[in-house]
Formats: C-alpha cells, structure tokens, sequence
C-alpha cells in the first residue's frame, strides 16, 4: 500500500542520512527516543479496536515534541528532518517489539502512521526554523504558539486522513464513515496529544531536557486510566456475549447464531456510518436480540422470529428489552432490543439493522439447499423490503457480502 511504501522510503533514508553525518545532539536525541519507545511499550491493546484510535498517545506526543523542537535550553537544536523520522521510527520499532511478540496488533500499521505524521510534522517546520525565517517572520512570542497550533491541527488533520486510510486497507470498511469517525476523535485523544507535544516542544526549549517527565507524566497517567478503563470495558462485553449465549444453551436459537447477526450487524452500521458509540450499542443490542425468546414456554421452532406473525414478535421484543434492562447494559441497548419488531419506518437504525440481519441469517438457513444460500437470502429481503426492511440497510447488507461478509463468520 502507497503509506506503507512511503513511510519506508523515508525511514530508509532518514536512517541512511543520519548514520552518515552522525547524530545531531544524541543527548536529546535519546531522550525522546526513549520517551517515544515507552509511550509504544504501554500502549493499549488494540485487538478489539483495531487501528481506529491512537493506542499510543505518549509516543505520539513524544514524537510530534521532537519533530516541533528548535532549542533545547536556549540552545538552538539542529537535527533536522532526516533524524527526526530516523529517531522517530527506531523507537518505533523497538518499543513494537513486545507488543508483536504478544500478538498485540498491526505494528506496521502504527510504525507507518507514526512515521509519517512526525515526517510531516518536521519537514513544515524544521526547514523553517533553521533557516531563521520562522523567528524573523513571526518573533518568539503569541505569534510563534500559534504557528505550531495551527502546524499541529494540520498535522492532527493528516494523522486522521492516514489512519482512515490504513484501516480501510486492513478492513475494507469504507473511508468516509472512517474517516468521520477519525475526526471526531480530534477533539479527544486527538487534541490532547497535540497539545502535550506543543507544551513538550516549548517547555524543553526553555527549561531543557528536565521538563520531559513534568510535561509527559500527566498524559502518561491518563493513558493508565484510559487502560483500566478499556479493561472494564471489555468485561462488560465479555459478560453481553456470554448472555447472549443463554439463548443456544437452553435450546431456543442455534449456535452461533447471536455472534453471527452482532458481527455482520457491525459491518452492516460501519457501511452506514454509524458513529463508535453507536456501533457498540448495535453489537450489545444484535447479540441480546433474542434473549426475550428465555420468557416462551415452548421455543420457536429454530429460533427463526423472522416467520411469526408481527404481535408475537413484537412481544418477544418487548420481553428481550425487559431483560436487558435488568443487566445494566445501557437504555439506549434496551430500546434497539425493543424496537428490532417495529415497522422500519419507525425504527431507529440500529433496530432497522439488527432485523434485517437476523432475518439474512435464519433465511441463509433456511436456503441451504439452495446453490446459493446467502443469495438466496438477501432475494427474500429484497422482496420484502415494502413492509418489513429497510432498503437501504439491505443494499448496505448485500455489499458487506459482496466484499466477503465478516472474516470468521458464516451463515447458517
């Protein structure tokens, strides 16, 4: 991929340029290499969000603050472009070391993106901090915090147009939703790590080296919580899958089935543009949808809701959403749940979403015998998109499975 092969062109070269005219003031040179090379080291998991948010933010602030330093102490720095993106990607690649070795994610992914924000970062303003012209045209005062704020929204701008990129290389999701999603968090973990790098770059200039672990121990802190956080997080999920298991256990729907609808469910609002939150409300909501079902005296024969007539799943529907109000999971799961039965013109999306794929997953079944179970499913919904689906979450459908559906999860 064209990121991919221009981060390492410039890492080649930036690693070739400096072992030739040797390191320009090691002393901070591994100062922020070491910072760059811990912020990668205790970095958060990203298997269960696989590239959509910065998972290093301390490295990314270490890294913009050495691309945006020009003195060190009121001493003018010169290293340059060339040894910010060879110091840039070293503590990359070895604080990405453990992380692989655990099978933590993408390194390349996030090597390429560190690579190539802290090189666009140092080739705006290096080239014109050196020549003098920066100082000469805008003083050392408001005008020159300025000058790196708007640098860093640019900066930040570019970092959110490469990460979209590189997971719509890796997922195949489309961009616009994903790039959508990447500009919102700028004004979250985004903003924060440009801030810290603009504070990080002034503060070492005046006060030198010393101010790295002041400036850097806040966001460090943040990130830990951020972590214990993220762990809760995925315990909440853990125990909505387990639920959502109760209903193959006791013999009510077939197994797989809740993780079938929820992953293709994901896909189906990642198509739509729904935002992260909204997806993790749909997935919570695709794998308790038919938790109501526990509340029957005698089980539908395959779990196949989509046959009934249109009270009894509405009751169903009701029944799942009581149930769910009872395990803490948020309203706004509990209302998808609720609403999965309503006629789709009232339905929220999320509601409109999880009907159309549990009914793609008991129609698969259904044309097994078929030569193509999965067209003949989607046939089935596209005849009924007059009164029960929505047309366009079954276009969005039909292309998730024409890009392959969801990797790992198989019909029927």
């Amino acid at each position: 991929m064209l990121p991919h092969l221009i981060a390492g062109a410039a890492a080649v070269a930036g690693l070739g340029w400096t072992l030739w005219h040797g390191v320009a003031e090691p002393g901070t040179a591994l100062a922020f290499g070491v910072l760059v090379t811990v912020g990668e080291l205790v970095r958060r998991d990203t298997r269960t969000e696989p590239g959509v948010r910065e998972p290093a933010p301390l490295a990314a602030a270490g890294a913009l603050a050495y691309a945006l330093l020009g003195e060190s102490a009121g001493t003018p720095t010169t290293h340059g472009v060339a040894q910010t993106v060879a110091v840039v990607v070293a503590a990359a690649l070895v604080g990405a070391v453990p992380q692989v070795a655990r099978g933590r994610g993408p390194a390349s992914a996030q090597v390429t993106r560190r690579v190539l924000t802290a090189g666009f970062a140092a080739l705006c303003f290096q080239p014109l901090y050196n020549s003098g012209a920066l100082i000469g045209a805008v003083g050392r005062g408001p005008a020159y915090a300025l000058f790196l704020l708007l640098l860093l929204v640019l900066t930040a701008l570019c970092d959110a147009v490469l990460t979209a990129l590189l997971v719509r290389a890796r997922t195949g999701h489309p961009y616009g939703p994903l790039l959508r999603d990447e500009l919102r968090a700028l004004l979250g973990i985004g903003s924060a790590v440009c801030a810290t790098g603009a504070v990080m770059a002034l503060a070492v200039a005046v006060a030198g080296l010393w101010a790295l672990p002041v400036v850097c121990v806040p966001l460090l802190l943040t990130q830990l919580s951020f972590r214990r956080f993220a762990g809760v997080r995925d315990t909440n999920r853990q125990t909505v899958s387990s639920l959502a298991r109760a209903t193959e256990i006791a013999g009510y729907t077939p197994p797989g089935h809740a993780h079938r609808v929820a992953a293709l469910s994901h896909a189906v609002g990642r198509e739509l543009g729904l935002p992260g939150p909204d997806l993790t409300v749909l997935e919570y909501a695709a794998l308790m949808h038919d938790i109501g079902q526990l509340s029957l005296v005698d089980p539908v024969p395959a779990g196949a809701t989509a046959r009934l007539p249109p009270g009894e799943q509405r009751r169903i529907a009701l029944l799942g959403g009581a149930v769910v109000r009872q395990t803490g999971a948020p309203a706004a799961v509990a209302v998808v749940v609720e609403r999965q039965a309503d006629p789709y013109r009232e339905q929220p999306l999320p509601a409109r979403i999880v009907r159309a794929v549990n009914a793609y997953d008991e129609f698969s079944r259904e044309g097994a015998g078929h030569a193509d179970g999965a067209l003949y499913a989607l046939e089935r919904l596209r005849l009924d998109t007059a009164r029960d689906y929505h047309p366009n979450v079954v276009e969005a459908l039909a292309r998730v499975l024409a890009r392959g559906g969801v990797t790992g999860v198989a019909p029927g």
